[in-house]
């Protein structure tokens, strides 16, 4: 008994020190950048910049199907599966589209730009070029599911229209943390607002 209770604490420390260089790690890495307009009590309104993009469109949008496999593909490109062999660093969040077929979307490293990108190996990738937009937010933690995306979706719905702003039907899901990351994982739900927000 006194070594199966030593395995499970030798173990249980190994998770502890991964968890942390996860979560240490995640502070490194590139992120989409967005300036914070206003807070709301669950949300907040964000200007996100212009950014380049891969990209792979998905023929199902039952998020664990199409996370997996959208996920593969682009990590398979930024892993070496392209024309030069190179690595490309990961950056956060991976982006999905809330539609009838969902787009997974990986932010593309500044340095890069659409003329030194080395072409990817699997023909279903894109790149996209996103322009600058204005967006509204709202975060929940643990792991994500189409039960709590959608209940989320929805939770910031309401609270758009409780404050009267007007929203397009452009909804994603951001996901910041990486599979094997057990604590503090981030999760987002996030709406393309109407140009007149832009302008007020």
């Amino acid at each position: 008994m006194k070594i199966v209770f030593f395995v499970l604490g030798i173990l249980f420390v190994i998770f502890i020190i991964v968890q942390i260089y996860m979560i240490s790690a995640q502070r490194t890495i590139e992120t989409y950048p967005y300036t914070v307009v206003k807070k709301y009590e669950n949300f907040e309104i964000r200007d996100y910049e212009a950014r380049l993009f891969t990209s792979v469109e998905l023929s199902t949008r039952a998020y664990k199907e199409s996370s997996s496999t959208g996920f593969s593909i682009l990590a398979g490109y930024i892993f070496g599966g392209n024309a030069r062999n190179e690595k490309i660093a990961m950056t956060a969040p991976v982006s999905m589209s809330l539609e009838d077929s969902m787009t997974m979307m990986f932010m593309v490293p500044k340095k890069f730009n659409k003329e030194n990108l080395p072409a990817p190996n699997q023909s279903r990738i894109e790149f996209k070029e996103e322009p600058a937009k204005t967006m509204a937010a709202i975060s929940f933690g643990g792991w994500a599911n189409d039960a709590k995306i959608e209940k989320y979706k929805t939770q910031l719905k309401a609270a758009l229209e409780a404050e009267g702003i007007p929203y397009a039907n452009r909804f994603y899901f951001f996901g910041y943390s990486s599979p094997a990351e057990v604590l503090n994982r981030k999760n987002e739900v996030v709406v393309e607002l109407e140009t007149a927000v832009l302008e007020n």
